[in-house]
């Protein structure tokens, strides 16, 4: 893709999300039916509101068999979203141990050592979770990012056309297969799946991502459509102020790149790219003072960008 003399790529998104909260429901026993309960187990609770109506159904001991591993479950769902991994690793133990035919426990325990970066553990409890259900599509997601975080890609396209073939609403897997294709540079098959992952459930992410391989395939005004469309989900999101600044500037809009900068750095003062970027838009607008001040901004976060250390050398300026 032909780059514009200086200009320094963003840091686009995130990494490889990890799968979504598990939408699980007890089974075997009754299921209760007070709110407490679905804040519990539903799919749209925070993790704080999860963790305090688990915790209310645990301390209540009035559940019992699968009903009670669900608290315990959903309860480490919830503690692993809030980055509590030891306390989350701990319910999900007992879940485990209440009912060693769960797999949501598995499957939420393999997520906490996805996020302590032993990924073969994560493995391996996801290898129990599809052993206790082969149907679950979510346990072939988590295994599959699993799988690629540790390099192999063939596996986790494996796993992941396993999660879209066995539930093929699960949106996350479609992103996750995206990802997996933007990395290989499949650029076809990578926009078909963020195209779906955006159909069933739009977000900032998916918007970004697909805009980066728009981005990367010379699409320039696609992928301006979506950063846009993550500006309006996440207006104070700097993600899709800058990428679509990027590409505002590639696109000779000097002026609107520097609006969109102006907005990123309102809401994420500390990328050092942004201030690099926005630098570059002041020197194509005649304001060599303020880009000047850009550039040595950029420096101070980051001092081994050289973009920015060569746009001073250029104006003739010291870091």
């Amino acid at each position: 893709m032909r780059v514009l003399s200086m200009l320094a790529a963003s840091l686009f998104g995130a990494v490889l999300a990890l799968a979504h909260p598990l939408r699980v429901a007890a089974q075997g026993d009754q299921v209760l039916s007070d709110k407490g309960w679905q804040a519990c187990i539903g799919a749209v609770s925070s993790a704080d509101d999860r963790v305090s109506a688990c915790t209310a159904v645990i301390d209540a001991k009035a559940a019992t068999g699968r009903k009670l591993a669900a608290a315990y479950c959903n309860r480490g769902h919830g503690l692993t979203e809030k980055r509590e991994l030891d306390a989350a690793l701990a319910d999900l133990d007992e879940a485990i141990k209440i009912d060693p035919a769960f797999p949501c426990a598995y499957t939420n325990r393999g997520r906490v050592y996805a996020f302590r970066h032993d990924l073969d553990r994560a493995i391996a409890d996801y290898d129990e979770a599809i052993r206790v259900d082969p149907s679950f599509a979510l346990a072939y997601n988590n295994r599959g990012d699993a799988w690629l975080g540790k390099g192999d890609a063939d596996r986790a396209l494996a796993d992941f056309n396993n999660a879209v073939k066995l539930d093929p609403k699960l949106a996350i897997a479609y992103g996750n297969r995206g990802y997996l294709y933007y990395l290989r540079r499949d650029f076809a098959h990578a926009t078909q799946d963020y195209g779906m992952q955006i159909k069933l459930s739009p977000d900032v992410l998916a918007y970004i991502n697909r805009g980066n391989v728009y981005r990367d395939s010379e699409q320039l005004d696609r992928a301006a459509t979506d950063y846009a469309e993550a500006i309006k989900l996440a207006p104070t999101d700097a993600r899709g102020w800058r990428n679509r600044g990027m590409i505002r500037l590639f696109q000779g809009d000097n002026k609107g790149g520097l609006a969109d900068y102006d907005k990123a750095l309102q809401y994420d003062p500390d990328d050092a790219v942004s201030w690099n970027n926005r630098a570059q838009a002041k020197l194509r607008l005649g304001d060599k003072k303020g880009a000047i001040a850009d550039f040595r901004q950029a420096l101070r976060l980051r001092s081994d960008l050289r973009n920015a250390r060569d746009g001073l050398a250029q104006l003739g300026a010291s870091p």
